[in-house]
């Protein structure tokens, strides 16, 4: 309330609302008044408090109608409740609050007042409609988090009003899936990075362990020998005679070939 009880020349311009919501916390010398006003003639105002603590030395005045003249519609204080006061509704499409206040207070004395601009549904009602009320409200209203209708019905009505469904992704809120997100992320590179490590740390193939150069492999040696007993002949290496016993009389060729890998 005290920013809009600021001296300056909007205080005195109507302020053309929907709905509003008014909260008041301990302020101190106060004397102000502002009006609003609602978008259609058609349209009255619906005022209900959600909190009402006011200092008996406090007053809030409620006018039906654009200057804070005449009677007023309500002096509220110290000796009123939002239970006593109930709703509170208007004749024209104007209404004007006078708030003064004195030096004196606690941080529990003040007010949350809902302002709403309503129409009666039998003016063609476009908007949503309350259910246990006979007026509509503008749809910018619905969901939005305040009771306007003042049966919850304008954040009951439709499953987009759940609080628990606004800002989630896959049924979670919005941090918890980005540190999925993010965990997932980094057990994929730790995976990836395991996986190198046990890949470069493989020990490589053992090869045999052979007598012969690398580069050659033996076939047999060229040789030759002749008699049935070898006699006459060069004198063979024992590994390379031939088979004993008759028939071997001709000569023996063997040939040794080295192959390069």
């Amino acid at each position: 309330m005290q920013s809009l009880c600021k001296s300056h020349f909007l205080q005195q311009v109507y302020r053309k609302i929907d709905g509003a919501v008014l909260k008041s916390r301990n302020e101190r010398n106060l004397d102000c008044v502002i009006t609003f006003q609602t978008e259609s003639i058609l349209q009255r105002f619906m005022l209900r408090f959600d909190q009402l603590s006011l200092d008996c030395n406090d007053h809030l005045f409620i006018f039906d109608g654009a200057h804070a003249v005449g009677s007023y519609k309500a002096d509220l204080s110290c000796r009123n409740t939002k239970t006593a006061v109930g709703s509170l509704f208007t004749r024209t499409n104007f209404v004007t609050l006078k708030y003064v206040t004195d030096g004196w207070g606690t941080d529990l004395n003040g007010f949350n007042l809902v302002i709403t601009a309503v129409k009666d549904y039998k003016h063609d009602c476009k908007e949503f409609r309350c259910t246990m009320r006979e007026f509509c409200i503008a749809t910018d209203l619905v969901c939005d988090g305040i009771n306007h209708c003042g049966d919850e019905s304008d954040e009951t009505s439709f499953p987009k009003c759940s609080r628990d469904d606004m800002g989630t992704i896959f049924g979670m809120s919005m941090t918890l899936f980005v540190v999925a997100i993010v965990s997932g992320v980094l057990i994929v590179c730790a995976i990836v990075v395991g996986i190198s490590v046990c890949i470069c740390r493989q020990p490589p193939l053992q090869h045999q362990n052979t007598n012969l150069p690398p580069d050659c492999v033996p076939v047999v040696a060229e040789l030759s020998s002749t008699g049935a007993n070898g006699a006459g002949g060069r004198k063979l290496p024992e590994n390379l005679l031939p088979p004993a016993g008759l028939g071997y009389s001709g000569s023996l060729r063997a040939r040794l070939y080295c192959q390069a890998k």
